[in-house]
């Protein structure tokens, strides 16, 4: 109970409340849904144990208090002071006014909560909400999934589990936990997402909130403007496409743009559709073939739930529920060792990856910890600045003509398109065949010739950021396969097929 609440509500039934605070308490009554709810349940407590009831006439001075779409509610400024109290907690009249008053707000109240705030039109693995269901002011959880509702007003808002959030009317989203999108048409500029951090109103935009289980909330515009509201800070924030920020403290971050972190409305019909056609069966049973391959050197589905060390996020990966570990700051990574000190003549790498497009020159997507004269074919695979994929194995140099300025092979497709989706990639890497292939979503892209091919080596090595300076990766990964042979063009096709979360 709202401490503030409970005592004006009180001074108001016992006739001692000014004019300020009859302003106050009218202020959070029309602010607050569940201030509403508090100051129905005193009514009606108070008048639950009145002894008698006896008539009341409505006073000619009043404040109105509306909701949006519903009739005037008119609070009292003052009720007639209590003489001295008797055993029970106010006058007769004072009771009968207490239920009058009970009544008509319970009426509001209810009809108010009747109200359909929003609509779910597409579901993807989401058990709680199914395509169709109306939305109106409770709470909800979400445990594994994505959903996309329509507002009242047409803004179409995705969100991604876990999440907790419940709309307090059809312009204010709370989220409590949970990862947001959201595209908002003119109708419904003013749309406002609150999180324990602080708010984001929009003025007509395209916009993501993160608010993670712990820490800062974050607000990341793709187009338009958004203005953000930390929490206890009086000022605004004014946001523009490709800016973001997180909002802790008080105080608001500049942090880098993620688009990728975030499921845009219209990648839900593909996620629905692959789910519904039975991709995730299938790439189950791929990962069972996988597992059973006597070349397997490691496969990290993620989902054993066994602490991984590193510094990382845990979020949701492909699949509803599953599990994939993010990365978002310089210094983020996950530790692995694979391999032992065995040379490898050919390996296979594969993994499904939602990437952002960031500035840093490299995306750290498997490294050994070391880059060492005395230990030739380390391995390095990652994403370059100009978003291609490259393969370094240490003491290796490309045969003449192969490459004009590299020094190190690499595909000649951009890996990351405008916005963020699940893609696949692969390298296949022969030291006997001197070749190094690269696949993009399962089509072959390009083959590199090496002048000197050393068997790889693995060992320990790192996903994500290797020097904390330059190779800092942003984004997701799921699915990270090390085989010890060379895939063929048609296996590596087949895994990607198996594995598209998309149709």
């Amino acid at each position: 109970m709202n401490p503030e609440l409970e005592s004006l509500t009180h001074r108001y039934l016992d006739g001692s409340i000014s004019a300020e605070e009859m302003a106050r308490l009218n202020h959070l009554l029309s602010e607050s849904a569940e201030a509403r709810r508090e100051f129905v349940e005193l009514l009606n407590l108070d008048s639950a144990v009145a002894a008698s009831a006896a008539g009341w006439e409505r006073p000619e001075k009043a404040v109105s208090l509306r909701q949006e779409d519903s009739s005037p509610v008119f609070l009292p400024s003052s009720l007639p002071r209590r003489s001295a109290p008797k055993a029970s907690f106010m006058h007769s009249w004072t009771w009968a006014a207490a239920a009058c008053l009970a009544l008509m707000l319970s009426a509001w109240w209810w009809q108010g909560s009747q109200r359909v705030l929003a609509t779910v039109v597409n579901d993807a693995g989401v058990e709680e909400l199914s395509n169709g269901t109306k939305l109106r002011g409770e709470t909800y959880s979400l445990k594994g999934g994505s959903v996309e509702l329509v507002s009242a007003r047409g803004a179409h808002i995705v969100i991604e589990a876990p999440a907790v959030f419940r709309f307090e009317s059809e312009q204010r989203l709370r989220v409590m936990r949970g990862r947001l999108s959201a595209e908002v048409p003119p109708a419904a500029k003013g749309f406002t997402v609150i999180t324990p951090s602080g708010d984001a109103v929009d003025l007509g935009t395209r916009f993501g909130v993160d608010v993670p289980a712990s820490g800062a909330a974050e607000i990341h515009v793709f187009q338009g403007e958004v203005i953000a509201k930390a929490s206890g800070n009086v000022s605004n924030q004014s946001l523009r496409g490709g800016d973001a920020v997180a909002m802790d403290g008080g105080a608001s971050t500049a942090r880098e743009l993620r688009s990728s972190a975030f499921i845009q409305p219209d990648e839900m019909n593909g996620l629905t559709a692959g789910l519904a056609a039975g991709q995730r069966s299938r790439s189950e049973a791929a990962l069972t073939g996988i597992r059973n391959d006597p070349a397997l050197i490691a496969l990290l589905d993620f989902e054993s739930g066994e602490a991984q060390p590193g510094v990382f996020r845990t979020v949701q990966g492909r699949w509803p529920g599953s599990r994939a570990p993010e990365f978002v700051h310089v210094g983020d990574h996950l530790k692995l060792d694979v391999g032992g000190e065995r040379e490898w003549p050919q390996i296979t790498l594969a993994a499904w990856v939602r990437l952002d497009r960031l500035g840093a020159p490299y995306q750290s997507l498997l490294h050994t910890d070391g880059w060492n004269d005395d230990r030739p074919g380390q391995l390095h695979w990652m994403v370059t600045r100009h978003t291609t994929m490259r393969l370094a194995l240490r003491g290796n140099t490309l045969a003449p003509g192969s490459e004009e300025q590299e020094m190190f092979p690499d595909s000649k497709t951009s890996v990351l398109p405008e916005q963020g989706r699940w893609m696949h990639l692969a390298t296949v890497y022969d030291a006997g065949a001197k070749t190094v292939r690269f696949y993009l979503n399962g089509r072959f892209d390009k083959e590199t010739l090496q002048s000197i091919a050393h068997p790889a080596k693995l060992g320990a090595a790192q996903i994500g950021n290797w020097d904390r300076q330059d190779r800092k990766l942003s984004g997701r990964v799921d699915e990270l396969l090390l085989l010890g042979r060379a895939m063929s063009d048609d296996e590596v096709r087949a895994l990607y097929e198996a594995g598209n979360p998309y149709r």
